[in-house]
């Protein structure tokens, strides 16, 4: 088996920067590790504490700590950091190969999906309050075993509150199922799914996001022919004046 990662994001509208910060770790015992954070709010504040989140989560698994342990100690520090005054959601989403699991931690009000099947999927949707404000927030956890076409898909509120003004929020279980039976018997499974969800939240929000968006998709492939591992980044920069 192989597995695919793929995780598509923008800042919202007429904002400089996003408050979404996305950050990933080998483990220790071998496997990967994703941390996905969204700061109160919007901007750059928001990305100053979405940084702090994502890094005091890293640096946590880096050093063999489980999941839903490394995501209590990060409200801890939060929430102690900053006075229990500042929120954040928070998921954690890791391929063990330890335990051969994939384990979901999730601190949000947006579920998490895990689509096993076409038409069979498992929506953790669970309260699961962001960290940072409440005493003793515990993050929901899910673990499965690794299995061929199990794919999770997390995402922040920027996807489930596209086009709630217009009156056509996204079906987002129901959009998944469906990019999911088109895309499960391609050689390339999460890229197209983290584009399209990303694509259709930016249409309900007439291309003017109202506020950070973040999806990420973690999908189990068939095995490909060689043992390299490879990793591809797309990131845009304003024009660059010469001088």
């Amino acid at each position: 088996m192989q597995i695919q990662v793929a995780a598509a994001k923008i800042g919202k509208y007429a904002t400089s920067e996003s408050g979404d910060t996305l950050e990933m770790i080998e483990r220790p015992q071998g496997g990967l590790s994703f941390v996905l954070a969204d700061g109160q709010r919007s901007g750059r504040a928001a990305k100053t504490i979405s940084n702090l989140v994502t890094s005091k989560a890293i640096a946590l698994l880096s050093e063999g700590v489980r999941d839903g342990a490394a995501a209590r100690a990060t409200h801890d520090y939060l929430y102690t950091q900053r006075g229990g005054k500042v929120s954040a959601t928070l998921n954690i989403v890791s391929v063990d190969m330890a335990s051969k699991t994939l384990v979901l931690s999730r601190n949000s009000h947006c579920p998490a999906i895990i689509q096993t099947a076409p038409g069979e999927q498992i929506i953790l949707n669970d309260p699961a309050p962001p960290i940072g404000v409440h005493a003793r927030t515990k993050p929901q956890i899910a673990e499965l075993p690794v299995a061929y076409g199990m794919v999770a898909v997390v995402f922040t509120d920027g996807v489930q509150c596209a086009g709630e003004n217009n009156g056509g929020a996204i079906d987002v279980p129901a959009f998944v199922d469906e990019l999911y039976a088109r895309s499960i018997d391609q050689p390339d499974i999460a890229r197209p799914i983290a584009d399209a969800l990303l694509a259709e939240a930016l249409h309900r929000d007439d291309n003017r996001p109202k506020d950070d968006i973040s999806v990420l998709v973690v999908a189990v492939a068939h095995n490909q022919s060689d043992e390299i591992r490879r990793l591809s980044v797309s990131f845009p920069v304003p024009p660059i004046l010469r001088p």
